[in-house]
């Protein structure tokens, strides 16, 4: 092998020239492997004693994207588009090989090529439209010359990666091989040069010479009216993000332009949402979750070994964490308090894999697998063998600390003892535990089995190794972990608590419930405030509402709108009715429920008056970023970027917006600080702006930007 250091280096397997892609961690298309790789190509269709060219790469991956480093940079030449345009034109036959992941821009070198090997383990995707992109090197038009209109275009709008076995089928590649991947492309390219390289090498179906050029293939017939819906289905879907309607446009274009003209139609798509603040907000969101893993505290520290993991409590949240767990591959000992409360969290989380096979998710088989190795039973004691012990009893300090207690004369002195709590201080529950320095925050979002967020909580005296063990669990269920500080609320609860607050105020200030939530939802939330509160249960807030109404600052506003509605019994969904009445399955205003809010105003002395979308957007925006600015300046969270992923990944925030903190940035501070201080002089206490972020508007201010 060449011993430069460049990434990209030749081998020769007799007639068969090997360009060999080493740059890790993914083998991205950057310019240098771009540029390689044409040189290399180059050298090969000029070498009479090549016949045929193989693009591999070592490490992990095929390539695994562009390097979305280089976005919005002038592109070094040559750009992705036009080497994938030289693979195509290639005299000799280009074979991708392809094992890991062939993403992006490494699935359309691949789409280029004349024909593609892949192991069995390998899987394709075009995932651009998560970065608010779409394909721009060919993607949208040589795909579904391969695999037909509809196929592609729910590829390209979903981002959906397709294993090799479905990937065969649908003809995106030609042979999967299980042996070594190398030695079987070569193979596979001598018989393509021979005319003999049908699927899996079966000589009656030869992919024969002249090559058979991707974007020279017909698009096959499809169903015009089929294919126009199902691009609603993916406008409506998207809830105000442009990127899959438009992906899935440039696909359909294939079908009417030749590919010169498809091409320079996906590029100039590729470009505009390049240039789109949707793009530049899921690129801010794509290096925030790469950030969010970059602990100080982690560095030097090793996990401790986790095998088995206790669960205590199988209400909604513990039998969601019992099942991820299980997924995830763990053996699994739940505990309840009574034998007939085990038997309804067994049934539970039954339940739940039961969902994964209707759905099509997992196999019946896999589901029983998962049932076999998690035990639910009514005895604590059954945790004695566990290497992790996570609670999820209900949220009241004395049951966790005394729970903790009795744990400690259960489980070794190494396991580690982990909290669900939402708003409690873990310190105050570890205080209960021998070994107090085992003890963190896993705190879940419901249902722990579907959202992606876990907030870890470190107390004062966690070990760095029982960090670092929160973070591998996490990591190992798929989950996206945040660091928090531990105080009420941690990051996502007390933000969520001051965008509360100031929704309830504009009630009395003039707007309705169906009025804030059509604000938020245009703004791409899938469900306004109201209908989220309805649906968690307006109980549940109101219980935390009496149990700090002695803490709480009689200077503060109050609204109380929401405690006169659960005085009625209108807890929201489960009841029939909260904010909103629900008939049938379907929710609908209440003239009851605003003529309370009409008359608390009167009560109030506040003059109601029409509140637009806008002001209504500016001030939830403006409260959330003074409560994220006050977390950042008490350290509670390690950076703006984490309080994105908090909305994003536990609160259905549009990713496409980018977070509030993000939204912050883009309005402006001098606009988030003038609304915030419009707030202190309406709302009164508590409503002070967050020292942090008069101090970044007055430097922003001083040094001119």
């Amino acid at each position: 092998m060449d011993s430069s250091p460049h990434p990209v280096t030749v081998r020769r397997r007799g007639r068969v020239c090997l360009i060999v892609i080493d740059s890790p961690p993914v083998n991205a298309a950057s310019h240098a492997v771009r540029s390689g790789v044409q040189r290399a190509l180059k050298a090969a269709e000029a070498d009479a004693d090549v016949t045929a060219i193989i693009i591999l790469c070592e490490g992990r991956t095929f390539v695994a994207g562009a390097d979305i480093r280089e976005f919005g940079q002038p592109p070094g030449e040559p750009s992705l588009p036009a080497l994938c345009q030289e693979i195509e034109a290639c005299t000799k036959p280009v074979i991708a090989a392809i094992h890991g992941t062939a993403l992006g821009g490494g699935c359309e070198i691949a789409l280029a090529c004349h024909g593609r090997i892949a192991d069995a383990g390998a899987k394709l995707g075009l995932p651009e439209v998560k970065l608010g992109l779409i394909p721009g090197a060919g993607g949208t038009q040589r795909l579904p010359r391969l695999i037909g209109m509809a196929a592609a275009i729910e590829m390209v709008a979903t981002g959906r990666m397709m294993g090799a076995a479905e990937a065969l089928e649908r003809g995106l590649i030609d042979v999967i091989t299980e042996g070594d991947l190398a030695s079987d492309a070569t193979a596979f390219a001598e018989r393509l040069v021979s005319g003999k390289a049908g699927a899996q090498g079966d000589a009656a179906q030869p992919l024969s010479l002249p090559l058979r050029r991707t974007g020279a293939l017909p698009v096959p017939a499809y169903d015009e009216p089929a294919m126009a819906a199902q691009i609603e289905q993916i406008e409506r879907k998207a809830r105000g993000q442009l990127s899959p309607g438009v992906g899935a446009r440039a696909v359909l274009a294939a079908a009417t332009l030749d590919l010169p003209a498809g091409l320079a139609h996906e590029r100039a798509a590729f470009a505009g949402l390049l240039a789109s603040e949707q793009s530049a907000a899921l690129r801010h969101v794509f290096f925030a979750e790469r950030a969010a893993a970059r602990v100080p505290a982690l560095e030097g520290a090793t996990p401790r070994p986790v095998a088995i993991v206790g669960v205590a409590g199988a209400g909604t949240m513990g039998a969601g964490i019992a099942v991820v767990l299980a997924e995830a591959g763990y053996r699994v000992i739940v505990a309840e308090r009574t034998e007939k409360a085990a038997e309804a969290g067994r049934s539970r989380i039954a339940a739940l894999h039961q969902r994964g096979v209707e759905t099509g998710r997992i196999t019946r088989e896999v589901a029983a697998a998962r049932m076999a190795a998690t035990a639910v039973g009514h005895d604590i004691t059954a945790f004695a063998p566990c290497d992790l012990v996570i609670e999820a009893v209900f949220d009241d300090l004395a049951v966790k600390q005394e729970l903790f207690a009795a744990l400690s004369g259960i489980v070794r002195p190494d396991a580690v003892l982990a909290t669900n709590t939402s708003y409690l201080d873990p310190n105050l529950i570890g205080a209960a535990a021998s070994h107090p320095e085992r003890v963190v925050g896993l705190h879940f979002f419901s249902p722990a089995n579907v959202m992606r967020l876990v907030e870890i909580v470190a107390t004062g005296r966690t070990a760095p190794d029982v960090l670092a063990t929160a973070f591998a669990v996490s990591k190992r269920l798929g989950k996206l972990a945040v660091l928090a500080g531990s105080c009420d609320g941690f990051i996502g609860n007390r933000i969520f608590s001051s965008y509360r607050k100031q929704c309830e105020y504009m009630l009395e200030d003039g707007a309705l419930p169906h009025e804030i939530d059509a604000a938020m939802e245009a703004f791409g939330l899938p469900m306004g405030p109201f209908a989220v509160f309805d649906l968690a249960g307006l109980d549940i807030a109101w219980a935390r509402r009496k149990r700090l109404a002695a803490t709480r600052d009689p200077a503060e506003r109050y609204v109380r709108i929401a405690d006169q509605l659960c005085e009625l019994g209108r807890f929201g969904q489960k009841s029939g009715a909260g904010w909103y009445v629900y008939e049938n399955g379907k929710r609908r205003p209440d003239a009851g429920v605003t003529s309370i809010i009409e008359a608390e105003a009167r009560r109030s002395g506040v003059q109601r008056r029409s509140i637009g979308a806008e002001e209504i957007r500016t001030r939830i925006i403006a409260a959330m970023v003074n409560e994220g600015a006050r977390i950042l300046g008490e350290g509670m969270a390690q950076r703006a970027s984490d309080i994105d992923l908090v909305f994003i990944n536990g609160y259905g925030w549009p990713a496409w917006r980018g977070g509030p903190m993000f939204q912050a940035d883009r309005m402006g501070l001098g606009t988030i600080l003038a609304e915030v201080e419009r707030m202190q002089a309406r709302d009164g206490a508590g409503w002070e702006p967050a020292p942090l972020l008069v101090e970044m508007e007055r430097s922003k201010q001083l040094f001119g930007g």
